[in-house]
């Protein structure tokens, strides 16, 4: 901690109007690419065939992908999981072809290609029922969580700090889905479940900073609101620096060498770590000082819980 100890605050309020009508930008064309290119929602949402094979030896998953192109499957997803050997195939539904007949004509495509011999393992079918209630109830879990915030940093701070951390927090999510539209990026449950852990993710840097700017406000009397903002931040950026560092690496080798299966779920969290340190800091902090948090605030609670002792 020490080595990353910096004697003199950086003043980032002073930026505060650059740095949010950047976030501003980038938001709204998050939102452009969500109304206008929507998500590409993963067989579990959108109703599929999933397909679990096994081979004596690994295959090539490239010789896969082309058998079940051929088959008439070009979205069809083929991915390791477990080991080397095991396959995950997930197929979209197909109009005018039987559920029942799916399994058959994917373990005769696989067993024209060159190489070991795939042996079933289990097949499950996801109708288009199921991918909807699956998707109505990702988005309920997403709004508790949300509203699970709002009240838990509405009973430890003023309202002012609650408003700003959660307009921060939304702020992550929605860029996170605009990438994921953007570049039509299967969504998936693993992504689903990235989202979620940056919501609490970025919400516990906010809390660190909040902690902080409603101690400097007790302790240091002579410092402007910007000014104790800017020491909150600069006095937090230690940690920051590496709890945030750690925490990319873990998810980078998990983005570089965890295969497909890990992919867009590491994607996920490396989009919304990048921009939860960016929101935590230069989003959430400035929105507090324009909502009018000031000193006052806090010597009032000070002064009515002496009243009461009196």
């Amino acid at each position: 901690m020490e080595f990353f100890r910096i004697h003199k605050d950086i003043p980032f309020m002073k930026h505060a109007l650059v740095f949010n009508v950047i976030s501003l930008i980038t938001f709204l064309l998050a939102v452009f690419f969500l109304a206008t290119k929507g998500l590409h929602f993963s067989v579990e949402f959108t109703g599929g065939t999933l397909m679990e094979v096994s081979y004596s030896e690994p295959p090539a998953l490239e010789k896969l992908r082309d058998a079940l192109t051929k088959e008439g499957y070009p979205d069809a997803q083929v991915q390791n999981f477990g080991s080397a050997r095991d396959v995950l195939i997930r197929l979209p539904n197909r109009e005018g072809v039987e559920t029942g007949k799916v399994s058959e004509k994917v373990m005769a495509s696989l067993a024209a290609v060159e190489g070991p011999k795939a042996e079933m393992r289990r097949v499950e079918f996801v109708g288009p029922q199921v991918g909807k209630e699956l998707a109505s109830d990702g988005a309920m879990a997403l709004l508790l969580v949300i509203g699970g915030i709002v009240l838990y940093l509405a009973m430890r701070f003023e309202w002012r700090f609650a408003v700003s951390a959660i307009i921060a927090n939304l702020h992550d999510v929605v860029i996170i889905l605009g990438f994921f539209a953007l570049f039509q990026w299967e969504f998936s449950l693993p992504v689903l479940a990235a989202t979620l852990a940056v919501l609490g993710y970025s919400v516990n840097e906010s809390v660190v900073v909040f902690d902080r700017v409603r101690e400097t406000f007790k302790k240091k009397r002579g410092l402007t609101t910007p000014q104790v903002l800017d020491h909150a931040i600069t006095s937090t950026i230690s940690r920051t620096i590496i709890t945030h560092g750690s925490t990319q690496i873990m998810v980078l080798s998990m983005l570089l060498f965890g295969g497909e299966t890990l992919y867009y779920f590491s994607l996920a969290l490396t989009i919304g770590i990048c921009f939860g340190i960016y929101s935590s800091v230069l989003v959430a902090s400035p929105l507090v000082m324009w909502l009018g948090v000031s000193r006052e605030q806090f010597m009032q609670v000070k002064k009515e819980k002496q009243e009461a002792v009196v």
